[in-house]
């Protein structure tokens, strides 16, 4: 579903070339469930924004339901982020001039879907992140799990074949960290969608069906034991 070949980063630091990634060769499965775990300053966000068509390899190929990303140029690469591909922030990064409702949609509006089929979506949405009664209100009118919530179903609601989370759970106390996991996890699922969520937590490396690990830009498919 989505294939990285040979994928070498760098990027000018004091004028000199400075690996971050090397040699990176990862293939995600339709609708699997990835959990992407390192050291600060591994690479993993470097990994993440790569495959999502934010940055650019200085040599490699990155896949995506056979499209070449690394084929692209604005704006087509744009595009294609926003049919494909869906993304969840530790910051959550929701506009705060903007309801929750049209925070939701904002995806579906940037594709020029019928108003009619956005309300659909969205009623849909506000029940499956339990917010019903929450759509005409703004974001610092809510909690930090609450916002996270609404940031996944902005994530979600386009359909995307990929999910990125970097750290979704990063800023949430234990207890409401599991509650967004829970509802991640098995939307995710359910839907089909490919997941790939960067993280420093054990308990939720835990809860994807492989982990993959980043040692100084070196990726480790298989790792024989992980400590933490």
């Amino acid at each position: 579903m989505l294939s990285a070949y040979h994928l070498h980063y760098t990027y000018p630091e004091a004028g000199q070339l400075h690996s971050v990634l090397h040699d990176v060769s990862l293939e995600l499965k339709h609708g699997e469930q990835v959990a992407l775990v390192g050291s600060s300053g591994s690479g993993k966000s470097t990994l993440l924004n790569l495959l999502g068509g934010l940055d650019q390899p200085a040599a490699g190929q990155i896949f995506l339901n056979g499209q070449e990303l690394t084929a692209l140029k604005e704006p087509a690469l744009t595009v294609l982020r926003r049919q494909q591909i869906g993304f969840i922030y530790q910051q959550f990064n929701l506009i705060p001039t903007l309801t929750v409702a049209e925070n939701i949609v904002l995806p579906l509006s940037l594709l020029s879907i019928p108003a009619a089929q956005q309300q659909e979506r969205l009623a849909f949405w506000l029940n499956a992140i339990h917010l019903p009664t929450r759509a005409r209100v703004f974001p610092d009118q809510l909690s930090g799990g609450e916002q996270q919530r609404v940031a996944i179903a902005r994530a979600l609601i386009h359909q995307p074949a990929l999910v990125l989370a970097d750290e979704p759970t990063g800023n949430l106390d234990a207890k409401t960290g599991q509650l967004i996991l829970d509802l991640l996890f098995n939307l995710a699922k359910q839907l089909q969608q490919t997941l790939l969520v960067v993280t420093h937590s054990k308990t939720v490396a835990e809860r994807a069906e492989r982990i993959l690990v980043l040692q100084e830009g070196v990726l480790q498919t298989h790792p024989n034991d992980l400590a933490w």
